[in-house]
């Protein structure tokens, strides 16, 4: 007999909006992630076909002579222009889909996440069964990522910020919403929905 398939829940946050560490917290309910920004990022270095892909679009400047992704190349040629990062998405968005069917194919689980930063503004969270937003205010998105990427400055974490969808508009998609500010705890958030899915 075979086991029922798991329950797709997608779960996302803007930039800084904490998603990870949220994430975190369910998989030590035992509950299994798949992390798609960073499997994406694995896949354009290691999945054949997609780097040939990639390659035929973009040049075979887009790989370093040890196969590893050149990032500085893609930043400047590709992830500068609109038009080709809506072409290099269309070749690792399907790559990635494939590679998270296969993956939840091997899962036990009463329900499994799939974390990613663009779920509603890709229309990929249609393809799941429950979405949750990790939702914080702006000013303390802003200082953690300061924080985390000293690389960044405020200028660019704003132009990451505006591509995406704003809190509320992901609030009112999202069937689940996680507070996560200094005065709310995120452990007795995350043990209430984990109780739902599991009971749902």
């Amino acid at each position: 007999m075979t086991s029922p398939k798991p329950k797709l829940v997608g779960i996302t946050g803007g930039i800084g909006s904490g998603k990870s560490t949220v994430a975190k917290i369910f998989s030590i309910f035992g509950i299994p992630v798949y992390f798609a920004d960073d499997r994406a990022k694995w896949l354009m270095a290691n999945d054949p076909s997609l780097k040939q892909q990639i390659c035929d679009t973009f040049g075979q400047e887009s790989y370093l002579e040890n196969g590893s992704v050149n990032r500085t190349f893609l930043a400047s040629h590709v992830f500068s222009d609109e038009e080709k990062v809506k072409k290099i998405n269309s070749l690792v968005h399907p790559a990635v889909k494939r590679d998270f069917e296969n993956w939840v194919t091997a899962q036990k689980s009463p329900y499994i996440l799939k974390e990613a930063a663009l779920l509603f503004e890709t229309g990929s969270y249609k393809e799941l069964d429950k979405t949750i937003n990790v939702s914080a205010p702006l000013k303390i998105r802003i200082t953690r990522i300061l924080l985390r990427d000293p690389h960044r400055n405020e200028k660019q974490i704003h132009d990451i910020i505006d591509k995406q969808l704003p809190d509320e508009e992901k609030n009112n998609l999202a069937n689940f919403v996680i507070k996560n500010s200094d005065n709310k705890l995120l452990i007795p958030q995350v043990i209430k929905i984990h109780q739902e899915l599991i009971s749902g």
